[in-house]
This record gives C-alpha cells, sequence and structure tokens, in this order.
C-alpha cells in the first residue's frame, strides 16, 4: 500500500536526499525543507520503496503537498 509523505508547513525543498527505486528505513532522511530560514528534514514514515517524488529542488511547496509516495 502506497503511503504519501506530506509536507508539514509551508515553504521551499531544499535538497532531496533519495532517488526513485531507492530503497529506504524509517527514519531516514528524505528530503528538506526550508522555512523561515530554517531546515526542516522530512523523515521516511516506515521502510519502503520511494515509487514518487512529485517535487524539485528549489519548488515551493504548501502544507498537505505530497512530497514522497512511498511504497
Amino acid at each position: 500500500m502506497a503511503t504519501n509523505i506530506q509536507a508539514e508547513m509551508t515553504g521551499t525543498v531544499f535538497r532531496i536526499e533519495t532517488r526513485v527505486g531507492a530503497d529506504v528505513e524509517e527514519g531516514e532522511e528524505l528530503l528538506l525543507l526550508e522555512s523561515m530560514k530554517m531546515e526542516i528534514p522530512v523523515e521516511a514514515p516506515r521502510n519502503g520503496r520511494v515509487a514518487q517524488i512529485p517535487v524539485a529542488e528549489g519548488q515551493a511547496v504548501e502544507e498537505g503537498d505530497t512530497l514522497v509516495v512511498l511504497d
């Protein structure tokens, strides 16, 4: 079952730390968001494989936007 990992706040995708097809472990950092001059790590909530990354570095995101999809 796919899991959508969503932005918890409005910000900008600062750096993507993974790629589509990568196997990730719970707690692994997937990307960094930048908001109000702070870097906020976005971590995998469970073990899985990255199915999609529908955002790009430098892209502005809103709270609730999907950042990564895990299978």
